[in-house]
């Protein structure tokens, strides 16, 4: 596969290191996940969102933190309870006696990094409250719309469904997300250094930026520009066809799900220091960027998350 104009070898070199700084610095919290970390980077970097669904304790809440010190950006985290409300999470207008008008207070999503924790144990009402900011990165409150920070990345994470007090999020919300992966239990020997090493927490709060807000927005505006070939469009373009033609899924992929595809590739392309997007770097990040878009029309279809990328990348020849 070709890679004509592709970018220069020194620019592919300064990306790759500002961003190695940032892995080595999440690898040292969020043990034995390198494959998740890389993905969780790439989401950013694609400026999309991300879901995370796991059970408690496996370490979501303190990946988001972590990420927020590593890449210096201001945090909010928003516990989603099944009474809360759209004005907790957006902010609300107060009437001010001096001025004799409102005055808007925003909320905690006027943050540059947002926790979502817990997003579905929070009604379907208070869940909206997160769609326009999500897609247009604004908030809209008593008909005037309110910019929200440069980079704007929301870290939702979710109890998995059979849990009790859950909402589950419907496709259109769930589509917000560029990606949803898993962190799943560590292996034997990192579970050990959590139990013998130094609190998690404790080792976030000591954290330092390992890179500055210029460079992140100066990385994400490379994404778009990492060149993918007419061939590699066609490989794409074949995958969202074939979820398409499928009898096992109820729908495919749409358009908007293509576009993601592609940036979260060369966001991932970007990461692994390739001048290009290859085949490697759209199956690398398929299964998170497209298994929560699809839905089994039954169960004998594959339902994880990989499962479902594995079925849909082995049905589709690599050009």
């Amino acid at each position: 596969m070709t890679t004509a104009n592709a970018w220069p070898a020194e620019a592919v070199a300064e990306t790759g290191s500002a961003l190695g700084a940032v892995m080595d610095q999440l690898g040292k919290v969020i043990l034995g996940k390198d494959e998740q970390l890389r993905l969780c980077i790439a989401c950013l970097l694609a400026r999309g969102h991300l879901l995370i669904e796991d059970i408690p304790g496996v370490g979501k809440t303190t990946l988001a933190h972590a990420l927020a010190r590593t890449l210096g950006l201001s945090y909010q985290r928003i516990q989603f309870t099944s009474d809360l409300l759209p004005a907790d999470i957006v902010g609300v207008s107060v009437y001010e006696r001096e001025s004799s008008e409102f005055r808007f207070h925003p909320g905690p999503v006027f943050s540059q990094l947002v926790l979502a924790d817990e997003v579905n144990r929070a009604t379907p009402k208070a869940q909206s409250a997160l769609l326009e900011a999500m897609e247009e990165n604004q908030v809209t409150a008593d008909g005037r719309s309110y910019p929200l920070p440069n980079p704007f990345f929301v870290v939702a994470t979710q109890n998995p469904t059979y849990q009790i007090g859950t909402f589950p999020l419907p496709e259109s919300q769930l589509d917000r997300f560029l990606m949803r992966i898993e962190l799943g239990y560590p292996d034997a020997s990192v579970e050990k250094k959590l139990l013998t090493g130094r609190d998690r927490r404790d080792i976030v709060a000591e954290l330092a930026p390992a890179i500055d807000t210029e460079t992140l927005t100066a990385i994400q505006t490379k994404v778009p520009e990492v060149h993918a070939s007419e061939a590699l469009i066609q490989y794409l373009q074949q995958i969202v066809a074939f979820t398409r033609e499928s009898a096992v899924f109820a729908a495919g992929l749409s358009p908007r799900a293509a576009i993601v595809l592609l940036r979260a590739a060369q966001a991932w392309a970007l990461m692994a220091g390739h001048r290009g997007v290859v085949p490697e770097d759209v199956q690398a990040v398929a299964p998170a960027v497209i298994a929560h878009r699809l839905r089994p029309r039954d169960e004998s279809a594959p339902q994880t998350p990989r499962e479902i990328g594995e079925f849909v990348l082995a049905g589709v020849p690599i050009p």
